[in-house]
């Protein structure tokens, strides 16, 4: 049964597709009011006639206390903060319309068109209280109520613990961070990643070709954590392994039916990086890390690898030898 609302403002989430949706229906679930933004107001009104996201996210009914405008200024009328939900390429804008001392949470798990953290642009805007949402966590699944935890990390404890009492469910666990870096980018890393995994289910590489990927793709993201200051257990917890864990392998994982399409040879462009209408972030990820790798002289071959491929650069079959003729070395 659905608890009663408190008497707390509602939850704006800005931004109506598959995982705003699911979040807004997890503050209800947590006792919270909602109210969903979405960009295009005949989106907005259909929503709101039918009480059901059948473009995004199928199956789940919008609960009353899910209010549904397309009015940004109303949405986060009077909010303690607001969940930013719309892909990484639209936080910018997004960022821009909204009023600097508004407490943001970021959700996307990309990075800014610079190559830079979402996180950062947000604090380079004059946004003073800034958090992130990752984990593993598919819309589809928490959406429907199925058991699930996520991470929100600020290096505001007070807004993180906001963040966390307004999500808390029977059905979410909610845990706090202080680590802004390696929460952030765990999530953005992990979708190369998948796009990885991806590659390999669609030449049929089998499972130990995935498993050994994994392992060796959490020891990368390892790697590039540490070198931009996050906290070396970061990469072990839900906005890291667990993260890679559930998006390598879901069925659910667009990143990873990304890369099955590629080893297809089906051709997904990078400038508006989409699969069935979704946006998937890792194509973009892959070429601004990998760039960033070879600015600052560092090795992660995985990146590297899925990069080349998703440019054209390589084939799928070229990536994957690129990876097993590496020189010897120890683990």
């Amino acid at each position: 049964m659905t608890p009663e609302p408190w008497p707390d403002p509602p939850v704006p989430v800005l931004g109506a597709g598959g995982w705003g949706t699911a979040l807004a229906v997890a503050a209800v679930r947590a006792g919270r009011a909602a109210t969903l933004w979405a960009r295009r107001p005949d989106f907005a009104a259909h929503l709101n006639e039918v009480r059901e996201n059948r473009e995004y996210l199928p199956g789940v009914p919008l609960p009353g206390a899910i209010q549904i405008t397309a009015d940004l200024s109303a949405a986060v009328a009077g909010a303690g903060f607001a969940l930013v939900v719309v892909p990484s390429v639209g936080v910018p804008e997004l960022l821009g319309q909204l009023p600097r001392d508004l407490p943001v949470v970021l959700c996307a798990k990309g990075l800014a068109p610079d190559g830079g953290r979402l996180s950062g642009l947000a604090s380079g805007l004059g946004f003073r209280r800034v958090a992130v949402l990752s984990g593993p966590n598919h819309a589809e699944e928490i959406g429907r109520g199925l058991p699930a935890a996520t991470v929100v990390a600020s290096t505001d404890a007070a807004l993180a613990a906001a963040i966390q009492a307004a999500l808390i469910s029977p059905t979410l666990r909610v845990y706090t961070s202080d680590d802004l870096v390696g929460v952030e980018l765990g999530g953005v890393l992990k979708n190369v990643m998948a796009l990885a995994a991806g590659l390999g289910d669609g030449l049929e590489l089998g499972d130990n070709a995935k498993a050994s990927l994994m392992t060796r793709g959490l020891r990368e993201m390892n790697r590039y954590l540490k070198a931009l200051g996050a906290q070396e257990d970061t990469v072990y917890g839900l906005s890291g392994l667990g993260d890679l864990i559930a998006t390598a392998t879901s069925p659910h994982s667009r990143n990873r039916a990304a890369g099955e399409a590629i080893a297809r040879g089906d051709q997904l462009n990078q400038q508006g990086p989409q699969l069935g209408g979704k946006v998937v972030e890792g194509l973009r990820t892959a070429g601004l890390l990998d760039a960033w790798a070879t600015a600052h002289g560092h090795d992660l071959p995985i990146v590297r690898a899925v990069a080349k491929v998703c440019a054209g650069e390589l084939s799928p079959q070229q990536g994957v030898s690129a990876l097993m003729e590496r020189e010897a070395k120890a683990e």
